[in-house]
């Protein structure tokens, strides 16, 4: 027999978080050097530089790849005491997040703490690009690090 799922409008209440995502926003990456990185993904999966920016506040120089529709976020560390620096001493180069787009992610927010979700971040902050994002702790989503972002 096979199982219907219902719509989130369907959903009884307290069942599975509202939260709707308009799709992945981009996969970020942890990387040792953003140069050699940008070039990789340029010359191997045919990638263009969408933007590059610096936090100093984030600890991070972040380059959005844009490969074919979708994104990719290389990020490296600007030291070894900020997330990411701390993320490539215990993990390495790879996968760190990925990051899911909403419309309104102050709802998102709440819809998230409501249904028991552990946030990192409360409330929304300033992001890269232009973005309010915030973070999902990774025990609330199966061991993957997640971030919701919007335009604001």
């Amino acid at each position: 027999m096979e199982e219907r799922y219902a719509p989130a409008t369907e959903r009884a209440r307290g069942s599975i978080a509202r939260v709707e995502a308009r799709g992945i926003h981009h996969v970020g990456v942890a990387v040792a050097d953003l140069d050699e990185a940008v070039r990789t993904y340029e010359q191997l999966l045919g990638a263009r530089l969408e933007h590059r920016e610096r936090v100093e506040e984030q600890g991070v120089e972040a380059a959005s790849m844009q490969v074919g529709d979708g994104r990719i976020e290389l990020i490296a560390s600007l030291g070894g005491d900020t997330p990411v620096g701390r993320f490539l001493a215990s993990h390495g180069p790879g996968m760190h997040h990925v990051a899911y787009e909403v419309d309104d992610l102050r709802a998102a927010l709440s819809d998230l703490t409501r249904q028991g979700a552990e946030l990192v971040d409360a409330a929304p902050r300033q992001g890269m690009f232009g973005l309010e994002v915030a973070f999902i702790h990774p025990q609330s989503v199966h061991g993957v690090l997640s971030e919701v972002v919007s335009r604001g």
